[in-house]
């Protein structure tokens, strides 16, 4: 586990140059372009194919024809993976910065396992079978191991080791149950094998409805916890000297990376690597201020998540591969690469 290794994080960050910061600037706004492109991209691709003019007609002259539900499906996927995407860039930021370990992500914690054991949980138990009833047990399982980690951890007093051990073992444990549920019940199982590879099939207008109040609550949240997170990634001791609130900030970032990520989990299933790679690039670039991290993660990471899941709905036509199978096999060999090259692991 690497923990407390962003060397360059323990010195003051000091204002970038104005050239620095104007090249930045240009950078994020050519992000959003891409952004849009991608976008545009996963409205007007699938895996039925549709001519341009049909999805025009679909935007903006809805009749209620095939193509114009296609397209009405499409745009509401496209939504959804946008919101899901910049959750898990943000949540898998902040969580790299409140660990300080390069290669944290939201599993580290346990935010996943609790997702997934919450909706095994409704699905057996209580019989839910529909994306808006196990939503908010999603949402609910991941709150409560959030809220249970930071417990164990330690509480205002927790450090990155002691939140990280903690999150691994419930983790541990969570998953051990829930592939003995899923094992002995086999129509659980069935309704959960897509949910847990993680999939944006399944948006829908209410689903984005649902979930968009925490996103954008967390989106906030995160976005404001830049500069106190600048000063925690720099160790305990230069954290205090620079009058920062250890207790008080890792309780928020906890708070915010719970709520980006049990949203886009409840919403879409766990989806591996967006919320690993993504700050992880992105810091190459902007250097260690959280300032520039959080922003360009937001952009970027909808650009991974909703390019992948293009994909998956091109190379297996007219059927599709679920996104979180794509971004597991695109992100795997590509984080390797990066980890080996630039040796991000000694960071």
């Amino acid at each position: 586990m690497l923990v407390d290794s962003l060397p360059e994080q323990r010195a003051v960050t000091a204002p970038a140059p104005p050239t620095h910061r104007a090249i930045r600037s240009l950078g994020l706004l050519g992000s959003v372009g891409i952004l849009v492109l991608v976008a545009l991209a996963s409205i007007a691709i699938g895996a039925k194919e549709l001519p341009l003019e049909q999805v025009w007609h679909g935007l903006f002259h809805d009749t209620g024809t095939y193509g114009d539900v296609v397209v009405d499906e499409r745009l509401s996927r496209t939504v959804l993976g946008l919101l899901a995407g910049a959750a898990l860039g943000l949540s898998g930021a902040v969580l790299q910065a409140l660990t300080r370990n390069p290669l944290a992500d939201p599993g580290l914690l346990g935010i996943n396992a609790g997702a997934s054991a919450a909706v095994v949980t409704a699905i057996t138990f209580f019989g839910v079978t529909t994306l808006r009833g196990y939503v908010w047990f999603a949402f609910a399982g991941a709150a409560v191991v959030g809220a249970l980690v930071w417990f164990l951890g330690g509480s205002r007093g927790a450090t990155p080791v002691r939140l990280a051990l903690a999150g691994t073992a419930i983790s541990a444990a969570l998953y051990g149950c829930l592939q003995a549920v899923m094992i002995t019940d086999g129509a659980a199982l069935n309704k959960l094998r897509f949910w847990t590879v993680g999939s944006l099939a399944s948006a829908s207008d209410a689903t984005i409805v649902q979930v968009l109040p925490f996103f954008a609550a967390g989106t906030l949240l995160a976005l404001g916890l830049a500069r106190p997170l600048n000063a925690v990634a720099m160790g305990d001791d230069t954290a205090r000297a620079l009058g920062a609130n250890l207790g008080r900030t890792r309780a928020l970032a906890m708070l915010a990376a719970t709520v980006l990520c049990g949203a886009a989990t409840a919403a879409c299933g766990p989806i591996a690597f967006v919320g690993l790679m993504v700050p992880h690039v992105v810091r190459s670039f902007t250097g260690p201020d959280l300032r520039w991290i959080l922003p360009y993660a937001t952009v970027l990471s909808p650009v991974l998540l909703l390019g992948a899941d293009v994909v998956g709905r091109v190379v297996a036509r007219p059927s599709e591969l679920q996104v979180g199978i794509v971004t597991a096999v695109i992100g795997g060999p590509v984080f390797i690469l990066l980890v080996r090259r630039r040796r991000t692991a000694q960071l």
